[in-house]
């Protein structure tokens, strides 16, 4: 098809191929909210078991040491993503006078070696901080009990950040929802017009009759 031939259907079916993508404008205007801010807090600590005087004199016992205190960090991001540990959590915060329920308490957590981090996401700065005080405070004060490895013993955990709460900016993909949107309202108002040209009987040039053509009588301007 040439690119005069796709001009002149696009001249006489633009209409049908920009309705879709002007009503899917015209709906995210009408229903568009800004969208709520959210707001990330995370803390990391340094895993360990306390060594004992025998450990102390053998490199090789220091050595298990060492290697115990990965699996407790393995140990506690299974922990801390479960919803037992969520419960947890909110009962703390209840302790204090702050409801939040187990579900809003969503805990991320990986690990490296012996370094353990946690992060979590709320809508809430005044709340976000309360959750993650009570976070710590559970993973200190329980973290003995959730590892039956330990013998009854707590880890040793020290905390390397002070927890702030910062904003989240939006993701790529919430950015690209309403540009994905047009673009394919735009390919489906094309797919439109093509079909409506296609199923269009009428002649509108010489193009559009397949017929060997002997003569043509030009277009007057008086007329």
């Amino acid at each position: 098809m040439e690119l005069r031939t796709l001009l002149a259907l696009f001249r006489r079916r633009w209409l049908v191929a920009v309705i879709p993508a002007a009503v899917v404008a015209l709906v995210a205007l009408l229903t568009y909210s800004p969208p709520p801010t959210t707001y990330n807090s995370g803390v990391r600590f340094l895993v360990g078991q306390a060594p004992t005087p025998a450990t102390l004199q053998e490199d090789e016992e220091r050595y298990y040491n060492w290697l115990a205190s990965e699996y407790i960090v393995n140990g506690l991001a299974d922990w801390v993503r479960g919803n037992k540990f969520g419960e947890l959590v909110s009962q703390e915060l209840a302790a204090q006078g702050v409801e939040v329920p187990p579900y809003e308490i969503g805990v991320a957590a990986d690990n490296t070696r012996s370094l353990f981090l946690i992060s979590i996401n709320h809508g809430d700065p005044e709340k976000l901080a309360a959750i993650m005080e009570a976070t710590i405070a559970v993973i200190l004060a329980e973290n003995g009990q959730a590892l039956p490895q330990l013998g009854g013993q707590s880890a040793v955990l020290t905390q390397l950040d002070t927890p702030t709460v910062n904003p989240i900016g939006q993701g790529l993909t919430s950015q690209l929802q309403l540009p994905l949107r047009l673009a394919i309202a735009l390919v489906v108002g094309i797919a439109l017009a093509f079909s409506a040209e296609y199923l269009d009987p009428r002649i509108y040039g010489r193009d559009d009759v397949d017929v060997v053509w002997l003569g043509e009588i030009p277009r007057s301007r008086k007329l």
